[in-house]
């Protein structure tokens, strides 16, 4: 059965040839409203992402994710493997909010907001422009031999792109070590820290692999995202859209003739310029719909505006726009859908919330040693704990020293009966409490063991003290 000619983009992708051979994209330099937009954007936020690693509060690093320690901090908070979970929260809120977020607005996020587009888009295509030229000037650069003006040109955006790439893993690895560590690697030299000259060098040789050569790949082949679109997008989902409706008509799109009334010939408002595919840095074309290849950086939208503007027809032949409003003239509405990925979102928002407040700066693990009852030290009862004392907030605590409440017994410390805990640290130990075995009313009672740094109280455990179930 044969395909209908225009369903015969369904059968590759833009960046895939005839003979199934990588298409290299060469966009048309994007300009217009939207892409003043998206540049102001993209500038606020690529400052948020190289400062975040070098931003303290309460002296914790803004965002740190150390996987190799375990350690993680988001927003300033610290989060240790104790923390995991509410790590994982944090996590699964993000990922209910990009879901509630592409249910209404589509791949926005794509176009907007991800860092391999900011990159892309507006630090390695804009120094392409300023060396090579635009579109056309490419093409041709890439078509012509290796003389000296192409291998200076080339030579010169292969030399900037590699220093941006060792910027980006800089920075990168900032936030896995911590700031502070790189800023100390840097200032001992790389000789002393080999190992992590060799990571750098691999972030390094990604980054560059990504941004010279695999480039709009990235977001067709590897992300996940993309594919997400099927399940997540309907027709009341607003995404950059082409105007069917408006752009066919009764005849279908034609080339623009200024003599003739395109109303009265019953033909589209869509000339077949073919400017939206050129600026396209995935190389779809979106009047075929909504196609996995869509980032929504809405160049089209302002080409086209450009274009419609020239030949004298109305803007927004290609907006942002819901399949419903454009087919049904229906206006957005806030759908089931909709409510019920709000309503999760506020939920898991909520318990987050909570969890934070809660959540302390010191956290004291005591438990009885695995495998140890108890044992009879004349009319007292002895029993062996262990205990982890995690320090997670940036002072250090010199006078660590343990107290019973509620019960007269005595607590001994294995080793110093004093600790000292550094900022971000932790300390373990094992520790033996014994109590008169005639004040003990049950053979199961609960310990409260409050836990100092010299004289202020840092915080409080409880745990379980073994004991015989008669005393005869």
């Amino acid at each position: 059965m044969s395909k209908l000619p225009n369903e015969a983009f369904r059968d590759t992708i833009g960046t895939i040839d005839d003979q199934g051979k990588r298409k290299f994209i060469f966009p048309k330099k994007p300009s217009g409203k939207f892409y003043d937009y998206r540049k102001w954007v993209s500038y606020f936020l690529l400052i948020i992402l190289v400062a975040n690693p070098f931003i303290k509060i309460n002296g914790n690093q803004f965002m740190m994710f150390n996987v190799l320690e375990r350690r993680f901090n988001i927003f300033g908070f610290p989060f240790w493997p104790q923390d995991f979970y509410i790590f994982v929260l944090f996590m699964i809120v993000g990922v209910v909010f990009v879901i509630l977020f592409t249910v209404i607005f589509g791949r926005i996020f794509c176009g907007w907001i991800c860092p391999q587009t900011i990159f892309l888009e507006m630090v390695f295509r804009r120094i392409e422009y300023w060396i090579e030229g635009d579109r056309g000037a490419q093409i041709r650069l890439n078509k012509q031999e290796w003389n000296a003006e192409k291998i200076k040109k080339k030579s010169i955006k292969w030399t900037l792109f590699l220093i941006i790439s060792f910027a980006i893993a800089n920075v990168f690895l900032a936030y896995i070590i911590g700031s502070d560590e790189l800023i100390q690697m840097i200032e001992d030299g790389p000789a002393t820290h080999l190992s992590t000259l060799i990571a750098l060098s691999i972030f390094t040789a990604v980054f560059y692999f990504i941004f010279v050569w695999f480039r709009e790949q990235v977001c067709i082949i590897a992300c996940p995202y993309g594919r997400l679109q099927g399940v997540l997008l309907d027709n009341k989902s607003i995404n950059v859209a082409y105007d069917f409706v408006r752009g066919e008509k009764e005849v279908g799109r034609a080339k623009f003739n200024k003599q003739e009334d395109r109303a009265t010939t019953g033909k589209g408002d869509c000339i077949d310029c073919k400017q939206c595919v050129n600026v396209c840095p995935t190389g779809i074309d979106i009047r075929n719909g909504t196609q996995l290849e869509c980032v929504n950086c809405t160049a089209c939208i302002d080409e086209c505006d450009v274009i419609m503007e020239s030949v004298g027809l109305p803007k927004g032949l290609i907006r942002y726009a819901s399949e419903d409003e454009i087919e049904k003239k229906e206006p957005f509405k806030f759908t089931a859908r909709m409510k019920g990925y709000t309503a999760i979102l506020a939920i898991l928002v909520g318990i987050l919330t909570g969890l934070l407040f809660l959540r302390t700066e010191v956290e004291t693990v005591i438990l009885r040693l695995p495998g140890q009852l108890f044992e009879h030290k004349g009319d007292n009862i002895s029993n062996v704990f262990t205990y982890k004392i995690i320090n997670k907030t940036n002072d250090d605590f010199n006078d660590i020293h343990f107290k019973l409440v509620g019960i007269k017994g005595t607590l001994k410390l294995v080793g110093n009966q004093h600790l000292k805990v550094g900022k971000q640290e932790m300390v373990a130990g094992t520790m033996f409490v014994e109590i008169n075995q005639f004040i003990l009313e049950s053979d199961k009672t609960k310990l409260k063991i409050e836990v100092f740094d010299g004289d202020k109280k840092i915080e409080t455990s409880t745990t379980s003290f073994l004991s015989p179930r008669s005393f005869d």
